[in-house]
C-alpha cells in the first residue's frame, strides 16, 4: 500500500513539473557563451543558417577568420566547405578571412581534429575560437573540443538562435525537435564510448558508427 502511494505521489509530481522537466532535459543539451572576439569562427557541417549566423557575427567584429569543415554531402549534392565559402563570399566576407578543409569527416569530432590540423598549418597563431552549430548540438561540441584541445585553445559555444533554425526551445511540442534532442543524447553516450572508454576491437567497431 505505501509503495502505490509513493508511486501515485511521484507520478503526480512528475505531472504536475512535466513541463519543467521536459526544459530541463532540452537545457542540459544547450550551452551559449558570452561572446568576445577570437582569431577564428568555426562552423560546423550542417545547414546554410550555421553559416549565416556564423557570417553575422563575423560582422558584428566577432571573428578575424571564419574555417569551414565539411567535404562532399550526398544530401545536398555539393562540398561543404567550399559551398560555405561561396556562400560567405556573396555576403561580403573577405576571400582573405576565410579558409575551409573540404575532406571528408564522418563525425563532429573529425571536424574539430580538422581544425586541429588547420590550427597547427596556420601561419598566424590561433589561441581562441567560436564554434556555431546547431542549440542542442553544443554540450556534444564542448566535449569534443574539450577532448580534442585540451586546455590549448578559449573555446566558445554559439548555437544558431532557435528562431533560425528548425527546432523548437520547446522540442516536446515539435516532431522534428524530438528526434533531435533523442539523438543528441543517443550521441553523448556514444561519444564517451567511442573516444573514452573504448579501445582494440570495440573501439574499432564503434568507429564504424560514427555520424555527425
Amino acid at each position: 500500500m505505501k509503495l502505490l502511494i509513493g508511486l501515485a505521489g511521484l507520478a503526480l509530481l512528475l505531472m504536475l513539473f512535466r513541463e519543467q522537466w521536459l526544459t530541463f532535459i532540452g537545457d542540459f543539451l544547450i550551452l551559449s557563451d558570452s561572446m568576445h572576439s577570437v582569431d577564428v569562427i568555426h562552423v560546423i557541417a550542417g545547414e546554410d543558417y550555421r553559416t549565416d549566423y556564423a557570417i553575422k557575427l563575423y560582422n558584428q567584429g566577432f571573428g578575424k577568420k571564419m574555417f569551414f569543415t565539411g567535404g562532399w554531402c550526398d544530401l545536398h549534392l555539393y562540398r561543404h566547405g567550399e559551398h560555405a565559402q561561396e556562400r560567405s563570399l556573396s555576403q561580403g566576407v573577405p576571400l582573405e578571412a576565410i579558409a575551409f578543409d573540404d575532406s571528408k569527416v564522418l563525425s563532429t569530432y573529425m571536424e574539430a581534429e580538422r581544425l586541429k590540423e588547420w590550427i597547427a598549418n596556420s601561419p598566424n597563431p590561433v589561441r581562441s575560437v567560436i564554434v556555431v552549430s546547431d542549440p542542442f548540438h553544443m554540450r556534444r561540441v564542448r566535449w569534443t573540443y574539450q577532448k580534442v584541445f585540451g586546455d590549448q585553445l578559449r573555446v566558445q559555444m554559439a548555437p544558431v538562435p532557435f528562431e533560425l533554425t528548425p527546432y523548437q526551445h520547446t522540442w516536446w511540442k515539435d516532431k522534428e525537435s524530438r528526434q533531435n534532442v533523442r539523438e543528441e543524447y543517443s550521441k553523448l553516450v556514444y561519444y564517451l564510448f567511442r573516444y573514452q572508454y573504448s579501445w582494440g576491437f570495440f573501439k574499432d567497431w564503434l568507429a564504424s558508427f560514427d555520424t555527425e
